[in-house]
């Protein structure tokens, strides 16, 4: 195995400083983050103070503790300027909004998470605290996160099974890999997911894939609120309609559809 370069390594040490932040962690002190990439604190505080004078990171002046920076700010608004799937799925977004009232959410595939890249709250009077932007979340709860689970392929998917104990999010999170294979069969049976609770106890919703022009699942769009709208008539409804609009999505990315589609 090659040694990296000295250069190469100080930037995998940025990058996994960068990471220890989170929206549970926003502002962490040096040893908290020294612990948790597993370096020197001496290094460490080097690299941060390094990396605050760059405006990479901020540092609270009362409690000396550390912040995601304005420039790393400046680079999520390009990304997210220039996240074609972003451009062409808002439109269609807003009307779904607009359709239902409820919170709309657009989830990209990120290793074996998923990450919010928009979401449009629901304009009604009792909400739930939907993810924020750039929430990373595991796709083994929620409506969104198993639907892209449900069309990865089966490599990447048993990869993913079998790699640690699944986290049970709440009592209604599915975390036995054989219970939740066969969840995820009848997800692509169907072409969309349903979730009750299973990463926020008293939120549910329905999610459809996105493809991209290659047939790849690519991202996932979901509808979200209080469980107790998302029941009756309304239910299948908005099944329909998340599907509706996920298939208009892919076809702006290119996405011709699979045989028997």
């Amino acid at each position: 195995m090659a040694v990296p370069s000295e250069k190469a390594q100080s930037l995998n040490r940025v990058v996994r400083i960068l990471e220890s932040f989170s929206q549970e962690r926003p502002e962490l002190g040096v040893r908290e983050v020294a612990r948790l990439v597993e370096l020197p604190s001496s290094v460490t505080g080097r690299l941060m103070l390094a990396m605050k004078d760059l405006g990479v990171l901020s540092q609270n002046p009362m409690t000396r503790a550390y912040s995601i920076g304005p420039r790393v700010l400046t680079w999520a608004g390009t990304y997210l300027s220039t996240c074609d799937i972003r451009i062409v799925a808002y439109p269609y977004l807003d009307e779904l909004h607009q359709a239902t009232h409820e919170t709309i959410s657009l989830y990209i595939l990120d290793g074996g998470d998923r990450v919010c890249i928009e979401r449009l709250e629901s304009t009604q009077n009792i909400r739930f605290v939907a993810p924020r932007v750039g929430r990373r979340l595991p796709l083994h709860a929620g409506s969104a996160g198993k639907v892209m689970l449900a069309y990865l392929s089966e490599a990447a998917r048993e990869e993913l099974l079998v790699k640690g104990p699944l986290e049970a999010l709440t009592e209604r999170t599915i975390v036995d890999p054989t219970q939740l294979r066969v969840e995820l069969e009848k997800i692509r049976r169907q072409g969309y997911a349903v979730s009750f609770g299973e990463w926020i106890l008293d939120a549910s919703g329905v999610a459809a894939p996105i493809f991209d022009r290659n047939g790849e699942v690519l991202a996932a769009l979901t509808i979200s609120g209080p469980t107790q709208r998302f029941q009756g008539d309304v239910l299948p409804e908005y099944i329909e309609k998340v599907k509706r609009v996920a298939r208009v999505i892919s076809a702006g990315m290119g996405y011709r559809g699979r045989e028997g589609d």
